[in-house]
């Protein structure tokens, strides 16, 4: 059950700060995650200086120098 006299444009007038700040926060939480992302791509695990590598198809190792 809602309240009989609501007046939404009154309500939305005392929550702007409210809403804007939550608004704010979504934001930076958008730019982490953008953030996050571009660090784990840029920063791949890439095999550096391997010795071995394993053939996929077959499971054979073979010996790199």
């Amino acid at each position: 059950m809602s309240a009989p006299d609501t007046n939404v444009e009154k309500q939305e007038k005392k929550h702007k700060s409210a809403l804007g700040g939550m608004g704010v926060a979504v934001l930076f939480a958008v730019v982490l995650l953008v953030g996050l992302v571009a660090f784990v791509i840029i920063n791949g695990n890439d095999p550096e200086g391997s010795d071995a590598v394993v053939d996929g198809r077959t499971g054979e190792v073979i010996v790199t120098e």
